[in-house]
């Protein structure tokens, strides 16, 4: 007989509740919970998919041991013990530091793991630590540590009950919100309209989110800094900043001010491809508006100077009035308060406390640029990374110059993959140790109702039972990271040893559990479990100035100002003659590890080159061409879909494809394989300030492909 639990989407950051039908323990059907207060029943393609990833025949259901070419099965117990003595064997003859450590995306998606993975990194004791943060939001963090002392005090837009919403390089149709925890969000975009708003894209391409807005304006990609400095100078020039509207003590207006003169609209409108007058309208419009927020995203943050367009982009609502305001950019409220807690344990985060090896390049919060992993491998020397551990991450096809990386960790002397399948990344591992996923563990997201634009919250016992072979994410992390302690390996703190125990033995639950009972709302697991459908706790509401606890806001941090002389020499400089690239997403597809799920790929290609048609045209081609894209770091073969919606000078690929190499085990991803685009990114393409990869406007050339084009930079095998 079927049966209807409760649980929440976990595939993106807009936690949608959700209804399963389940019947023997199989999942019949999944729809949005009307009763979800947050959500109210919204639901996008993907979340019918997390049945597909559960009961999916290519799933790792028990650990595997790569022995050759060849991969078998392998007890719990002889997994630890082999992962944890070969590790701390690297450790013991090599240093901590020699084994690495690479936290993938959906490690936010499990309070489990999110909790695990910072005790096991402790554990570990290595510096060589990277995740998805610096291919992603690592700029926004950096802004929100340098300006209000925190690297998670992310402000959100208030979009329901803004009347002027200008968005950046962000496309929250496509990805449900990106911090911003906003599920239904093209309702929540079009109410501002039903209320006499307005909501503006920029972007260099007309997005689904564009295609829906009261305007769009094409913008040359990496050049948002300069818009949004001639945004600010006209600002200024024109008296439109609001300083009465701060209820916090804020310092830096005159070095502000002084930086956005030397950037009048003339001046920057080549560079970013809007007009002066334009620019003019976007800043007098967003100034004069009573509620406005600008909001930017991954298109911001993953290109040449995605620092200071962070930055810029917190300066302009807080110069305009509408930082920590009610339809401006304001702060979460959530039941676990991560930034309160962290503050008041002097945990705030840190940067550039040490350096890469090869490079020099800063750490962020712990965690090394993910542009370096490959050369921290290749390069002989101290502090050589030899073994690996990865954690829920494909970064073969999610970082720059993924066909590098690929050779290296093939040279690697050892990996363990914590993963659930055998991807792009985890052939190369020694085992692979798999988790639970999705629907078979409790849900609490710990991380995203911290970037809701509604303070809520909702906790969801597991709907189905896990396959038997399989552990959760705390206890794979843990018992890895105790086995290892007893080998020899790690870092040898005896206190930090027993409080590790300590932390096994209580379990995730009871640390959730406390982390509500000490949060603003004095919540438990009881009370939410009393609420299965999710509690609202009300809009967001002014917090920055106890956030902030009698510090003042730092509008102009001297970081990004010494960066200042970087951009101006960027200015000077010829723009790219040719054609150059970015990335986009869709909304069935999520990053990499979607790809195994037939509903989700099947139809119409998903991964194609946009290319303008009078591009096209000049270059002899139509839509469906096969046509070969190349970058000074490779060459991919793909189909040219030509589309007035990409600006003319931009093509445009996918991010997240790219399965054909050989060794995987995903057998509806290989045929569906398209190409990654992290092949033609280069890891030697950064923000010089961030670390972050420069992800957007990468020159590429496009050709039509020979009948026997033989690529050059194809993946290793």
């Amino acid at each position: 007989m079927a049966d209807t639990r409760l649980h929440t989407c976990m595939l993106c950051e807009a936690v949608c509740g959700v209804a399963v039908g389940i019947e023997d323990g199989r999942v019949l059907s999944i729809r949005g919970d009307d009763d979800d207060p947050f959500s109210r029943g919204h639901i996008c393609p993907k979340a019918a998919a997390i049945g597909d990833v559960s009961s999916d025949p290519d799933r790792i259901r028990e650990p595997m041991r790569r022995v050759g070419d060849r991969w078998e099965t392998i007890s719990w117990e002889a997994a630890l013990s082999e992962a944890a003595e070969r590790l701390a064997a690297v450790q013991k003859e090599h240093g901590r530091s020699a084994v690495g450590l690479y936290l993938g995306n959906p490690n936010v998606h499990s309070y489990g793991a999110t909790l695990g993975a910072i005790y096991f990194g402790k554990a570990l004791g290595t510096r060589a630590r990277f995740s998805a943060t610096s291919v992603d939001q690592l700029p926004q963090m950096l802004a929100a540590l340098e300006m209000f002392g925190h690297q998670l005090a992310f402000s959100v837009p208030d979009v329901d009950r803004t009347e002027h919403m200008l968005i950046l390089g962000a496309n929250p149709l496509a990805s449900n919100g990106s911090l911003m925890t906003a599920p239904g969000i093209k309702k929540r975009l079009e109410a501002i309209r039903a209320r006499g708003g307005r909501f503006i894209v920029i972007d260099p391409r007309r997005t689904e989110t564009a295609q829906i807005a009261d305007e769009h304006h094409f913008i040359r990609p990496g050049s948002d800094a300069f818009l949004l400095l001639g945004i600010l100078h006209t600002i200024f020039a024109e008296s439109l900043e609001r300083t009465w509207r701060q209820n916090y003590p804020m310092e830096g207006w005159d070095d502000l001010r002084r930086v956005a003169a030397a950037f009048p609209p003339e001046r920057v409108a080549a560079r970013t491809g809007i007009a002066a007058e334009t620019i003019r309208t976007l800043a007098r419009d967003f100034a004069k508006a009573e509620h406005a927020v600008c909001y930017g995203r991954i298109g911001v943050c993953t290109q040449e100077f995605g620092a200071l367009a962070a930055w810029l982009v917190v300066a302009l609502n807080a110069v305009t009035g509408n930082l920590d305001r009610e339809g401006g950019a304001m702060f979460t409220t959530p039941a676990v308060d991560i930034v309160s807690l962290g503050s008041k344990l002097g945990q705030r985060g840190h940067f550039g406390v040490w350096k890469s090896r090869v490079r020099g390049l800063p750490e962020f919060g712990g965690e090394l640029p993910a542009v370096t992993m490959a050369e921290e491998m290749e390069t002989p020397g101290k502090g050589q990374i030899r073994a690996l551990v990865t954690v829920a991450g494909n970064p073969v096809l999610s970082t720059p110059n993924g066909a590098r990386l690929d050779r290296a960790l093939s040279k690697l002397d050892y990996m363990v993959s914590i993963d659930i399948y055998r991807n792009e990344t985890t052939r190369h591992a020694n085992l692979i140790l798999p988790t639970t996923f999705g629907l078979e563990r409790d849900h609490y997201d710990v991380a995203l109702y911290g970037l809701a634009v509604r303070n809520a919250a909702r906790y969801v016992e597991a709907a189905i039972a896990p396959p038997p072979g399989v552990r959760s994410d705390w206890d794979v992390l843990f018992g890895l990271a105790l086995a290892l302690y007893g080998k020899g390996g790690g870092k040898r703190d005896r206190k930090f040893n027993l409080m590790m125990r300590g932390l096994k033995a209580l379990g995730p639950k009871r640390v959730l559990d406390a982390l509500l009972r000490i949060g603003p709302h004095r919540l438990s697991l009881a009370k939410l479990k009393k609420a299965p459908h999710g509690i609202d706790l009300g809009p967001l509401e002014p917090r920055l100035a106890r956030l902030m606890r009698g510090h003042s806001v730092k509008l102009a941090p001297s970081l990004f100002l010494e960066d200042i002389p970087r951009l101006e020499a960027a200015l000077a400089r010829p723009e790219p003659s040719g054609l150059v690239l970015i990335g986009r997403r869709h909304l069935r597809s999520n990053n990499s590890w979607m790809h195994n799920s037939l509903r989700l790929v099947k139809g119409k290609d998903g991964c194609t080159l946009f290319m303008h048609p009078e591009d096209a045209k000049s270059r002899g081609l139509k839509t469906g061409d096969r046509v070969v894209a190349g970058s000074q770091r490779g060459r991919v073969e793909t189909t040219v879909e030509v589309t007035d919606a990409i600006s003319r000078g931009v093509v445009s690929l996918p991010h997240g494809w790219g399965h054909g190499r050989r060794g995987t085990a995903l057998s509806v991803a290989s045929r569906h394989a398209g190409v990654s685009i992290n092949d033609l990114t280069d890891e030697a393409e950064f923000d010089a300030l961030s670390g972050t990869a420069s992800l957007s406007g990468v020159p590429v050339t496009v050709e039509r492909a020979a009948e026997k084009e033989l690529l050059t930079a194809a993946p290793a095998e």
